[in-house]
């Protein structure tokens, strides 16, 4: 574990293995670094892959200043903690809310990405309808987090519809969602939503267009809703491609560690993608 300062007293925490070339991680929302599991030691066969806990999550701070929380902020503080470590420039990897951030980071700050993958991720919702909506309901669960507590938010959050394809996951693999989740803390997790939530952050939807980096997304063609936002993020921006994986739902590198290690290993090495290029 290593806790970078980004700034006079807030910290990011970072975690780095594997050996290769750059990759970094981002987590969704109410992961952490810890929770890459499969996918994760897969990538690290190939890549020295460096992992952050977003603010509010894992090892990093959750202060209770939110502007902390806004994306772009934290686009910000994430690009100084991994050039803490020594990545200047490599591929972002980012999944659901750290592929919205991995995005923010392709968009604002594009000297730092060489390539961005996404996984069940979208660049924000399009109209100021849908995001007041969206900011309404974020409001509401950030509540209620507060309110009821880190294990029963949990339990709610485990039981989504969002979830249903992991039911045939082994046990030891949602233990271990789960425990990641429950080392999470109630403020850190209301505030990311409040200010890191789909509804809070700008559309980049309009910026897809002129991403000049390499782009992969992914999405598990269980999850239809991210599976048609991805494809339609590969075909808008210039060098898009589009890696829908078979029998999996949202978390697709959960469901299916080796083939989406797989896709993003081919992808990063420039072979054209397939499923059957197997990770070494």
């Amino acid at each position: 574990m290593t806790r970078v300062e980004v700034s006079p007293g807030f910290f990011l925490n970072v975690e780095q293995w594997g050996s290769g070339p750059d990759i970094v991680l981002l987590h969704g929302f109410t992961g952490s670094s810890r929770a890459w599991g499969e996918f994760g030691e897969l990538l690290g066969r190939r890549l020295r892959c460096t992992a952050v806990d977003i603010a509010g999550h894992g090892a990093s701070d959750a202060p209770s200043d939110v502007s902390r929380y806004h994306i772009e902020r934290v686009a910000e503080d994430l690009v100084s903690a991994v050039g803490a470590v020594g990545v200047s420039r490599a591929p972002w990897l980012g999944y659901s809310m750290g592929g919205r951030t991995a995005i923010a980071v392709a968009c604002l700050h594009p000297d730092a990405v060489s390539a961005l993958v996404t996984i069940g991720a979208s660049p924000g919702l399009e109209t100021e309808e849908e995001r007041a909506a969206r900011r309404r309901a974020d409001e509401a669960l950030a509540e209620r987090i507060e309110r009821e507590g880190i294990e029963a938010f949990v339990t709610y959050w485990e039981a989504l519809p969002l979830w249903a394809s992991q039911a045939r996951l082994p046990a030891e693999v949602l233990e271990a969602q789960r425990r990641v989740r429950l080392a999470n803390r109630p403020a850190g997790l209301a505030n990311s939503l409040r200010r890191m939530g789909t509804g809070a952050q700008p559309s980049f939807w309009p910026m897809l267009e002129k991403l000049s980096m390499p782009f992969l997304a992914i999405a598990g063609a269980l999850d239809h809703r991210y599976a048609e936002v991805a494809e339609r993020m590969a075909g808008l921006a210039p060098h898009g491609r589009f890696a829908c994986i078979p029998g999996a739902g949202h978390a697709a590198q959960l469901e299916a560690p080796k083939t989406v290690a797989d896709a993003v290993v081919s992808f990063l090495f420039g072979i054209a993608i397939s499923l059957a290029e197997p990770v070494q």
